[in-house]
């Protein structure tokens, strides 16, 4: 079959679409066509003062900052024509982060610091990136490789009790699984994948506790450092417990992500 257009060595990949009624070339061909593809990965903050922006909105604030650099980013074979990057999990509205990922694909090697220091002048302060770096092309997504989190959490109010968190934290961890619902659906969190550590701050005060938190990734449903706290307070005005009773407001960071591997390593993005 000949087809014009396609490059001879491609000819034997192309096949018929009998629906349209005219040749389609394989997707795997429009997918690189031969060319070399190089993923950078950008690490950057979110700040207090973004908290609130949504996943989308950042998304699509990023990809701008990238067009502004001037960076040779691959473009999808797709009818969107979308950018090729990729982000890590998304934060829960309100959090602010100090380690957030994303991964952009080059079709043209830039140096990394020359990469950094054109995405750091395109980029508004409240996301500034801060640390770019090549990685190999055959790893996973982002948002499914980095599989655990390290998060800074402050709890403000009136009549804190450190000691009623800890004993909401042990006792829901005692039942394995929270239960809450996430507008209209029922979520289920499993404790024993989610739930790997926490450490409250001995300089925690009847206005404010701090604590920390490391959780790992379940694809069935994460684990909320807000919702941990909110269920915590919960439970514990069911038994009577009024240490958590006057939470005013919360401030939770991300403060680190990485890959645990099957043999328990953590790996750092960079």
């Amino acid at each position: 079959m000949q087809v014009s257009g396609v490059a001879p060595e491609v000819v034997e990949l192309v096949k018929k679409d009998w629906r349209a009624g005219r040749p389609q070339i394989q997707p795997e061909i429009m997918t690189e066509r031969g060319a070399e593809i190089f993923r950078l990965r950008v690490a950057y903050k979110k700040d207090d003062r973004l908290a609130f922006l949504g996943h989308l909105e950042l998304i699509g604030t990023i990809e701008r900052c990238i067009r502004r650099a001037q960076l040779p980013f691959r473009v999808g074979n797709g009818f969107a024509k979308r950018m090729g990057v990729q982000f890590s999990q998304a934060l829960p509205v309100g959090a602010s982060s100090e380690a957030e990922y994303f991964d952009l694909k080059l079709t043209e090697y830039v140096d990394p610091d020359e990469a950094l220091e054109r995405l750091l002048s395109a980029t508004p302060p409240a996301l500034a990136p801060f640390a770019a770096s090549y990685v190999d092309r055959s790893l996973p997504a982002l948002e499914a490789w980095l599989n655990a989190a390290h998060w800074r959490c402050d709890i403000l109010g009136d009549g804190l009790k450190s000691d009623v968190l800890r004993w909401g934290f042990e006792d829901l961890l005692a039942k394995k699984e929270l239960i809450y619902m996430r507008g209209d659906k029922q979520k289920v969190v499993n404790l024993e994948t989610t739930f790997a550590g926490y450490n409250i701050s001995k300089s925690s005060s009847d206005s404010c506790i701090s604590f920390e938190l490391d959780t790992l990734q379940d694809p069935r449903a994460a684990l909320r450092p807000a919702v941990l706290i909110y269920e915590t307070q919960r439970i514990a005005a069911e038994a009577g417990l009024d240490g958590l009773r006057d939470i005013d407001s919360l401030k939770v960071c991300r403060v680190s992500q990485a890959h645990v591997s099957d043999d328990g390593l953590l790996v750092k993005p960079l």
